[in-house]
């Protein structure tokens, strides 16, 4: 019983197991996966560090993006009505020559004359003053007879409706201003009402 047939299993397996090629003896390094592996691995190391360097790049012109716009949003802020003000200025000048002229050229007993110019350089900075605030959209309301309403008026006091329908403006105290559409400035209004019999 001791001995082995030429032919037997544990004989063939011991040579199936020499023969096999999914162990290759250890000298002759690693196996052919290992390496497309290790090749692989490479591979997404140059890609993740790629990626990473891309990814701070786009952050950075983020930032950089966000720091010029904001100095932006702060100059448009600060000079967003400087076409506004060299218009203004151009008022404060016809105020100025007109105050002048009013005080070098008046006799002490020209009083008509005086006031000739004082009125000629009001009616031109009106002029101008109101050329100035078309121009940049700014507009006075005129609301009489027209609907209260508290978004544009700000209510002063009632008064009778004498000829008036009740609800109305019947008077303006002091005027309003848009702003390109939008009220920026309510007009102070006296209301018409139904006025109330007593008995």
């Amino acid at each position: 019983m001791g001995c082995l047939h030429p032919f037997s299993t544990a004989t063939q397996r011991t040579a199936g197991e020499d023969c096999s090629s999914e162990d290759p003896p250890d000298e002759l390094g690693p196996s052919l996966a290992e390496r497309a592996l290790k090749l692989k691995a490479v591979k997404l190391e140059k890609e993740v560090q790629d990626l990473t360097v891309r990814y701070q790049r786009a952050l950075a012109d983020g930032e950089n993006i966000r720091r010029r716009t904001q100095r932006c949003v702060e100059d448009a802020k600060i000079f967003g009505i400087q076409s506004f003000c060299k218009d203004l200025v151009e008022v404060a000048d016809i105020l100025e020559k007109t105050t002048e002229s009013i005080s070098e050229e008046t006799e002490p007993g020209d009083q008509k004359l005086s006031l000739e110019k004082i009125f000629r350089g009001l009616s031109l900075l009106e002029a101008k003053l109101k050329s100035v605030f078309a121009k940049h959209g700014l507009e006075k309301m005129s609301p009489i007879g027209d609907k209260y309403d508290p978004h544009e008026h700000e209510l002063i006091c009632h008064v009778p409706a004498d000829g008036v329908q009740p609800g109305t403006v019947a008077l303006v105290r002091q005027d309003g201003y848009k702003l390109h559409g939008r009220t920026i400035r309510l007009a102070q209004v006296e209301v018409a009402v139904e006025s109330q019999r007593r008995l």
